[in-house]
């Protein structure tokens, strides 16, 4: 019961602070943003302070009241220096970089301090991410990436970020839960397997490969040879062997397309989550290789080429194909907000 309670009145306080926190590229933390609560070493230290008082009444003892007031004048102390550890510090959000699903999504921020203040043991994590302490002091800067899982192909928008510490002695926990604008593409997960066709095609017999992409017997005329015993005669270069040049044939080749395409009814047999996978997988190989390669979907269409940018290309069309154009706009960064 207890806990049950406990869990709905965070959950209350969660929404309503990401109520109060519009998507930002930029922010300060104020007195608006942060909340502070003893932790439960400061709760504790208050049942501690009160035995301790008790006691002090009891036996009328001067020393014990001393120490008590003492420890209490310290405990209110530091309210005050746990909140000034949040209080003025710009958080701007920068990036986030694409991902595949299965991997941890990184986006990147930057925190300043504000003014000369030192800030210590401050803790920030991503909802469902892990936790990465900063420390500013000799630095008045410092840049951060912060990082969550991505399950699923898609739009990837970054959860929401709590900032918080406990410093200086662990009394308090001052923290906030802060809307995060910042948006990445989560790309499908890569599942090895298939073939794909022979580039030569079949029916190439012995015909010698001259380089990549030209093929032996076809009908670009690319030089002469010197003639041999076999050669069909229509071959021979009669107006060279009538200037008394000697015997030669003419020499012919096909030239071959070496691009790959990659479209969607190479493997029909799989279902739809499990095509954009194996696709994925042969981009990757595709692209490591360094063959010119284009993408064919049902509506999209990607023409061959190379390059980095290329393979980004085709890895968006993958991770945004199928859904829907209300959650691609909705969610997928602009080229503007890439910049």
């Amino acid at each position: 019961m207890i806990g049950s309670i406990r869990q709905r009145l965070g959950r209350a306080v969660f929404n309503w602070s990401l109520r109060r926190s519009p998507r930002l590229k930029q922010l300060t933390l104020s007195q608006r943003r942060i909340y502070i609560m003893p932790s439960r070493a400061g709760f504790v230290f208050l049942l501690l302070l009160l035995v301790m008082l008790i006691l002090a009444i009891n036996f009328q003892n001067n020393l014990m009241f001393a120490v008590t007031f003492l420890l209490a004048s310290l405990f209110v102390i530091t309210i005050l220096h746990t909140y000034a550890n949040l209080s003025g510090l710009t958080i701007t959000f920068l990036r986030g970089h694409a991902c595949f699903v299965g991997e941890q999504a990184a986006f990147d921020l930057t925190l300043t301090a504000q003014g000369a203040r030192h800030y210590e043991s401050i803790q920030l994590r991503l909802l469902d991410g892990s936790v990465t302490a900063v420390d500013l002091l000799e630095t008045r800067q410092t840049s951060v990436t912060l990082y969550q899982p991505a399950r699923q192909r898609g739009p990837l928008l970054a959860n929401a970020l709590l900032v918080e510490t406990y410093y200086p002695l662990g009394l308090f926990r001052a923290w906030t839960w802060l809307q995060v604008d910042l948006k990445t593409l989560a790309y499908p997960r890569p599942e090895a397997g298939g073939q794909l066709a022979d580039l030569n095609g079949s029916g190439a017999g012995d015909q010698a490969q001259v380089h990549p992409g030209v093929r032996m017997g076809g009908e670009e005329f690319i030089g002469l040879e010197q003639y041999q015993d076999g050669m069909s005669l229509k071959r021979v270069a009669w107006k060279n062997y009538a200037r008394g040049q000697g015997m030669h044939a003419k020499q012919y080749v096909e030239l071959s397309d070496n691009r790959r395409w990659l479209h969607w009814d190479l493997w029909p047999e799989l279902a739809r989550e499990a095509r954009i996978s194996r696709l994925t997988w042969w981009v990757l190989q595709l692209h490591r290789s360094g063959e010119e390669y284009g993408l064919l979907l049902p509506g999209v269409e990607i023409s061959p080429e190379r390059g980095e940018a290329h393979r980004v290309r085709v890895l968006e069309a993958l991770a945004l194909f199928g859904l829907s154009p209300q959650v691609i706009s909705s969610q997928y960064p602009t080229q503007e907000q890439h910049s």
